[in-house]
Formats: structure tokens, C-alpha cells, sequence
């Protein structure tokens, strides 16, 4: 259910119900071993980004390693949000500028854009002050990051870190794989992602599948392409036989110097911890029972989505982390505490073995390459 459109009716119902605080008893526990099945995933990433080094002579992320895209824009806060939604950096109106990064979800960067896979989609946002996490103490940013499934495979820690050996052992063989992924009780989660639609990325929503801390609250945000040319995109699939290697990025790269695009950033506040569990991430919260509502809107103007000086860069120096970025917006659940250790360990090999630094960028124009000619003066005062 998306209520952007909502009446002044919805609005008041949705203002009075009974949203969860972050800091309640029951939104986390942190189960026995947790500590000992995050590290194994850790050394397990590093396995899988040292076998991609073999192939590409680079070292890329563990995960989300093709890049589809990278574009700038604006995030605009809208300056009449009722009160339940006025929570962290959403809480007055404002304007911030971005720079996102379209992705594929595998840790391998020559994945073939035929083969269906969760896509991905993250921003980094800039001029964001307030109380940050230590990790991202000095840049004034926030990092926020999505992917095309509303649910996760690799639901908590122990669930990861199964899923990862058994991808690393039966990877090359999916009739195996399937084998071992057809004597679990989540397998028609785990099974889900080679069969999700694959379609032109412009036009796809994106899910933070895990649950973050929204000021007072506890909630999941999504990302929704709003312009009337991205929705028509949605019909737009991937044909096998028809289209190249690379044909999402094509598509990106055509949609993007000749459109616009839109999207609407929408939080889906928690109610029930039993109906929207935050220690796992394998399930759906019901959109029907706990609507998305509207909070900002996306705007990236017409530009050139695949400059190689920018894709470049932020392969070789950025890393997105939403460990990176304010407290009231604390990641929150099993799989973001995961996050917090595989993601800087994941990081730190990929600089050794590229000798490269990662650099913390503090605004746009710290990331080489051309700025939309509609962000100019916007950047300028920004």
C-alpha cells in the first residue's frame, strides 16, 4: 500500500496509531554466537573477493561489485510532514545532494545483466549534521542503502553465514546448490533471488530490506520511481537472447541522457515486533497492514550515467556503509550488526590488494567527474 497520495483522513489515523520506539524492550537480541558467526562471514567475504582478484587481477566489494551506474541529484525533504514522520534529518523540510550508485547484488563484476540477480541502489548524502556514529564522525553524510527484494535471503548472522559457505561450495554447480538449498526450511527465500523479474533498473523499486532506527521509532524505507516514463520502463525486460551483456547498464546510460528521473523515499513504521520481526530479515512486513508513507522525493536531472572517472573512483576509494551516517538512524537487527564488521573488513582487503585508500568524501564535489549542468548552481551554494 502506498499512501503518497494520502487524504487528510489517512494522514490523521495514520498520525495516532501505535508506532514502536527504537530503544523498547524486544526490537534487538542479540542471540549466543553471534560474534564467532559474523567473523566466519568476514573471513568468508575476503575468500570470495580474493577469488574474484584471481579472475580480474582487482579487488572488488564482497557484494553489490558491478556497478550499473552512477548518478547525481538532490534529496528534497518535504517541509509539511506530520508529526509522526518529522524523525531525524526528515524532520524540517531541506535539500541535500546526492550521489548514487546503481549496482548488481553478486560479489562478481563481470555478471552477465541476463542473469536474473538482486539489483541494488545506494546514496550518499551530503551536508547531514547531528550526533554520527564514530565510523563517520568527521564527514557530514549519511549513507543509505537498498536492494531490489523487500526481503533479505541472508536474514541474521547465522543464517549468513550457512548461506555464504554453501554458495562458496555449490556455486559453481546450481543443481547441488539447490540440493542443499532444497533441505531448508527457508528455501523458498533463498531460491527467490534467481528468479526475481529483471528489468530495466530506471524503473525498479528498491527496499533497505532491514530495519533502521527513524528518530523516535523503528521502520523500513523503500525507494519508489515516480516520473510517468520510469513506471512504463517496468515492462521493459531483460530478453536472452535479444540483448548484450551489459544492456542494464546500456538502458541506464540511455534513460539517463535523455530523462529526467524521480523517485519518492518512503518509511514503513513498525507496529507489531511478532508481524515485523527487526532481528530477521527474511520476512515482508506487511505493506497492506503497515503502509509506506512518504517522507522525500529523489530528483536526478539528465546526465551521463557511466562516466569512467566516477565509476572509477568510487570503486577503487568509496565505500557505502550505513554505519556511516547519524544515530537516529541507527541500523538496527542481526544482519546490520553483521554489516558493521564485514563491511570495513571487505573494505580493508580490497585497499590492500588494489593499493588504494579509501577516501571519506565530505561533499559531491570530491568525487571526479561532470556535474549535471541543472545541479550547478544548487552545488554551488550546497
Amino acid at each position: 500500500m502506498d499512501i503518497s497520495n494520502r487524504g487528510v483522513d489517512d494522514e490523521s489515523i495514520l498520525a495516532s496509531r501505535n508506532y514502536i520506539r527504537w530503544d523498547a524492550e524486544g526490537v534487538e537480541k542479540t542471540p549466543a554466537n553471534e560474534e564467532e558467526d559474523i567473523q566466519a562471514v568476514a573471513d568468508m567475504i575476503n575468500a570470495i573477493q580474493k577469488t574474484q582478484y584471481n579472475n580480474h587481477r582487482h579487488c572488488y566489494s564482497g557484494t553489490h561489485a558491478r556497478t550499473q551506474g552512477i548518478v547525481r541529484g538532490k534529496l528534497i525533504v518535504h517541509d509539511d510532514l506530520p508529526k509522526h514522520l518529522k524523525q531525524s534529518m526528515f524532520d524540517h523540510g531541506a535539500e541535500y545532494p546526492v550521489v548514487c550508485r546503481y549496482s548488481s547484488e553478486p560479489g562478481d563484476p563481470g555478471l552477465d545483466d541476463r542473469i536474473p540477480q538482486p539489483r541494488g541502489f545506494a546514496m550518499k548524502v551530503f551536508n547531514v549534521h547531528g550526533d554520527m556514529f564514530l565510523a563517520g564522525a568527521d564527514t557530514p553524510t549519511q549513507d543509505i542503502e537498498f536492494n531490489s527484494t523487500p526481503a533479505i535471503d541472508l536474514a541474521d548472522a547465522k543464517t549468513t553465514r550457512e548461506i555464504i559457505d554453501l554458495r562458496i561450495k555449490y556455486g559453481h554447480d546450481r543443481s547441488e546448490l539447490y540440493k542443499h538449498l532444497e533441505s531448508r526450511p527457508d528455501t523458498t527465500l533463498q531460491k527467490f533471488r534467481d528468479t526475481v523479474r529483471n528489468t530495466h533498473l530506471e524503473s525498479t523499486r528498491q527496499y533497505s530490506q532491514t530495519a533502521y532506527r527513524f528518530g523516535e521509532f523503528v521502520a523500513k524505507y523503500c525507494l519508489v520511481p515516480s516520473s510517468e516514463t520510469q513506471k512504463k520502463l517496468y515492462e521493459e525486460t531483460v530478453k536472452p537472447e535479444q540483448h548484450d551483456s551489459d544492456i542494464l547498464s546500456k538502458w541506464l546510460q540511455n534513460f539517463h541522457s535523455t530523462h529526467d528521473a524521480e523517485y519518492l523515499l518512503q518509511f514503513q513504521l513498525c507496529e507489531n515486533l511478532e508481524d515485523q520481526p527487526v532481528e530477521y530479515a527474511g520476512k515482508v512486513w506487511d505493506p497492506e497492514k503497515y503502509p509506506w508513507q512518504t517522507v522525500a522525493t529523489l530528483v536526478v536531472p539528465k546526465q551521463d550515467s557511466f562516466d569512467y572517472e566516477t565509476k572509477t573512483f568510487w570503486e577503487d576509494h568509496i565505500r557505502v556503509d550505513s554505519w556511516h551516517g547519524l544515530k537516529s538512524l541507527q541500523p538496527l537487527g542481526s544482519p546490520n550488526r553483521l554489516r558493521r564488521i564485514v563491511y570495513p573488513a571487505s573494505s580493508a582487503l580490497r585497499r590492500k590488494m588494489n593499493a588504494r585508500k579509501e577516501v571519506q568524501v565530505k561533499s559531491m564535489n570530491e568525487i571526479p567527474g561532470p556535474v549535471p549542468p541543472a545541479l550547478g548552481d544548487f552545488i554551488k551554494v550546497n
